[in-house]
């Protein structure tokens, strides 16, 4: 994979996690996967006011047209 830039998705999931929804994409870009999911702790703890059961950060690349999770598992979450 070449250079990119990453953002972290905020996703609100329903019971048993089965449909999230993207909630809100932070402004921060980050110059690499793993200096984003560095920071995903810290920004689920800063923006966990949304109204869903469990909440989800993730990083993707920026420019993704897709709305959809990453197939891979979130580097952080929350369980409400």
């Amino acid at each position: 994979m070449g250079a990119g830039m990453f953002v972290i998705a905020i996703l609100g999931c329903g019971d048993g996690s089965a449909a999230c929804t993207p909630v809100a994409t932070l402004p921060t870009h980050y110059a690499s996967r793993q200096q984003c999911d560095a920071a995903t702790v810290g920004a689920l703890e800063a923006n966990n006011d949304f109204d869903y059961p469990a909440l989800f950060a993730e990083c993707r690349p920026t420019g993704s047209a897709s709305n959809e999770p990453e197939p891979a598992t979130p580097a952080s979450s929350r369980r409400g």
